[in-house]
């Protein structure tokens, strides 16, 4: 039986989840959006994540959130294979799109890079 494009990209994805994770980048980036920007920039958010989820492989993981209390706080955890990975992300055309387009509306952005303890999913 062959193995679906989703399958595969699932077994593709548990592979270099589970080897050489000291290899993988894991960032936090906190932004503030302006209020009046954050429908335009949510929707700069979405189509960003879902073209470097499906176009990269190095791109584990991108998850996006936004506090409860204020909308405009937002989370977004990255995952990628390894430094390299995320260089090459940050050249891709639809990020560059996303960064140029919405670099007015961000109010603040602080870069974290974390170390993973254990990173897990369903």
């Amino acid at each position: 039986m062959p193995i679906s494009p989703a399958n595969r990209s699932f077994q593709r994805w548990c592979k270099i989840m589970s080897s050489a994770p000291d290899e993988r980048m894991v960032r936090i980036a906190e932004l503030e959006i302006h209020s009046a920007d954050l429908d335009h920039y949510r929707a700069y958010l979405e189509e960003e994540i879902a073209a470097s989820v499906e176009r990269e492989p190095g791109v584990l993981m991108l998850h996006a959130v936004a506090d409860r209390a204020d909308p405009t706080k937002i989370r977004i955890l990255e995952v990628y294979a390894n430094r390299e990975a995320y260089e090459t992300h940050i050249t891709t055309p639809h990020f560059l799109k996303y960064k140029l387009g919405t670099a007015d509306m961000v109010k603040s952005l602080r870069l974290v890079d974390v170390d993973p303890i254990i990173l897990a999913a369903k």
